[in-house]
């Protein structure tokens, strides 16, 4: 009896249309192995909630997006939907940056990241600033949406931009395109990430290779590459447009491509990037009162404001929220409220 209904139970695995093969797809086992481990880490704290509660607020926050602040960068990477939450807070926080036009470094721009997740690694920032600058100089200026989108690309498609830039290398030593190892979803994980990778390549100068035999190469890495890709279409469109290309032509081609933005969805187009009514308003309300508090001069003043909004008792707020004064301090309390309803 107990064999037979294991093997019922394998046959349900096999079978795709269970809802446990689709609950995997959707990576539901995984946040939910991730609520019950934050629970036992900090039972103490959530007693008085109740699981019941509990669960349903972590899973309210992973709906609204909410959940990766103050994360470690595994769990930021962990699901397409963990790095797209990412991209969409880290641009709420900091979308006042892009609207004054300032410019900052590379450096600058990872000491915000490091607001949202303490350990966002440095080569992730720095590839993404390469998307941008195309050369060596990585101390230079960028705009906030310049580097907003190359983050995109780089963190929502690192397991693919590593895959393209290996092809890329190896058609570079004069390989031919039969001989290029398209990696798969297997092995993905022993390649060297683009970082590892672009160091060897700032040894020698931004070279091109047939742009035809790289989209071959690529098409077929998208036939048998299991993790997210560009539209296999804006792949084409990019690559049938030049006789020669480079890997970071490519790179920049893909982040400015309006389709590859919205297949992912984490952000709105470049044109409405810095356009969103209500967080405009919900700021200028905020302007207000400290331009009328007595210590307005002072630099904690709108932290002081910020601080007399009421707000509800949330059972994760230990975990994702330890930071939320830092984080609406930069103009962010639209994303960071939206958990708590």
């Amino acid at each position: 009896m107990i064999a037979a209904n294991t093997d019922r139970c394998s046959d349900r695995f096999r079978d795709s249309t269970t809802p446990l093969s689709t609950c995997a797809r959707s990576h539901v086992l995984f946040y939910l192995s991730d609520a019950v481990t934050q629970l036992l880490e900090h039972k103490d704290e959530y007693t008085q909630f109740g699981v019941t509660r509990y669960l349903a607020e972590y899973f309210s926050s992973v709906k609204n997006s909410n959940h990766v602040l103050f994360r470690e960068f595994g769990y930021v990477r962990a699901t397409p939907h963990n790095r797209a939450s990412f991209l969409r807070v880290f641009w709420r926080c900091y979308r006042q940056i892009g609207k004054s036009g300032d410019l900052l470094s590379a450096l600058e721009f990872r000491s915000l990241l490091q607001l949202l997740c303490p350990d966002f690694p440095v080569d992730t920032v720095r590839s993404a600033a390469r998307i941008v600058l195309m050369d060596d100089a990585l101390d230079c200026l960028m705009s906030f949406p310049d580097f907003l989108f190359a983050l995109q690309l780089q963190l929502y498609y690192q397991e693919f931009l590593d895959s393209v830039l290996l092809i890329y290398q190896d058609l570079l030593a004069g390989k031919s395109p039969n001989t290029v190892i398209v990696p798969t979803s297997s092995s993905v994980e022993l390649l060297p990430s683009v970082a590892a990778a672009a160091a060897e390549e700032e040894q020698q100068p931004q070279e091109e290779v047939d742009a035809a035999t790289l989209a071959q190469c690529v098409d077929t890495l998208c036939e048998r590459f299991r993790h997210s890709h560009p539209p296999r279409s804006c792949l084409r469109e990019i690559l049938d447009q030049a006789d020669k290309i480079s890997y970071y032509s490519l790179l920049m081609a893909l982040a400015k491509h309006e389709a590859v933005n919205q297949a992912i969805g984490a952000l709105p187009s470049k044109p409405d990037l810095l356009v969103d009514p209500e967080m405009d308003q919900e700021l200028d309300k905020l302007i207000a009162q400290v331009s009328i508090s007595p210590s307005s001069n002072s630099s904690g003043s709108a932290v002081a404001v910020l601080k007399e909004v009421p707000r509800k008792a949330s059972p994760r707020r230990n975990i994702h929220h330890r930071r939320r004064m830092e984080v609406e301090s930069d103009g962010s309390t639209e994303e960071t409220d939206s958990s708590e309803n």
